[in-house]
């Protein structure tokens, strides 16, 4: 017994059964499994690392990221051909709207403009989901004009469409076309419906560089009652656009 404590290996040991014994009781599993690694030591340890800890890490969303990250990093084309292979085996919207999104992820905007307008017929013509993926790739682009008109149509076949993210693209596609006094308009709409602050970041950025800088402050001062106000999670989630504003306007 001596020899085992003075051993190189017992804390090591000591640390692993620790780990799995805290792993043990975190995770809710059955108290056996707590016996087994304190009485049985290392091998105890191993036997519930392989089977309780090992089959489930492929669940966990962390790791599948992981995967999914280390993949692209190996072969970055390897997810594009998939989705192609899929397509020209099954022409379906969902694989072509799959490699169009590829396409995006992949910085192919063109591509990913012509897939999702080559979705928009039959009974998905002027569906609004694909419309505002269209709008995405087109404004990703650069061509804002095209952005404005695809947002146009949409709200014009779908009068009863909502979508935030739709309307925040429609006012920065304005603004990119020189259209400010409308840009301002949306913007304004935005200020109170927005759920978060790119929108009043990127409104008090216009009004500053359109000279207006009182209305800026007027908005920025807003941005920081609702941050102080925000739980925790909102104020990391949001804290770079408030940054953005405070840094423009100086």
């Amino acid at each position: 017994m001596m020899s085992y404590l003075f051993s190189p290996y017992y804390l090591p040991i000591l640390l692993l059964q620790i780990a799995c014994a805290v792993h043990v009781v975190r995770s809710g599993r059955d108290t056996v499994w707590l016996w087994i690694v304190i009485i049985f030591s290392f091998i105890g340890c191993v036997v519930y690392l392989i089977t309780q800890v090992l089959p489930h890490l492929g669940q966990s969303p962390a790791v599948r990221q992981a995967k999914r990250t280390a993949s692209r990093i190996l072969d970055p084309e390897g997810q594009r051909r998939r989705i192609e292979a899929r397509l020209a085996l099954s022409d379906t919207l969902d694989n072509r709207t799959a490699l169009a999104r590829e396409c995006m992820n992949r910085g192919d905007y063109g591509n990913a403009a012509d897939l999702f307008r080559s979705c928009l017929k039959g009974m998905y013509a002027h569906d609004p989901a694909i419309m505002l993926d269209l709008a995405r790739a087109l404004f990703a682009a650069e061509d804002y004009a095209a952005t404005r008109q695809t947002l146009e149509e949409l709200i014009g076949k779908n009068p009863d469409y909502r979508s935030p993210e739709g309307h925040l693209l429609y006012a920065r596609a304005l603004e990119n076309l020189g259209e400010n006094d409308q840009a301002l308009q949306e913007y304004t709409v935005l200020d109170s419906t927005y759920p978060g602050e790119e929108a009043r970041a990127r409104h008090a950025v216009l009004l500053k560089r359109l000279g207006r800088t009182a209305e800026a402050q007027t908005v920025l001062t807003t941005m920081r009652t609702r941050f102080k106000a925000a739980p925790p999670f909102y104020q990391r989630n949001e804290r770079s656009w408030l940054d953005l504003a405070r840094r423009e306007l100086g």
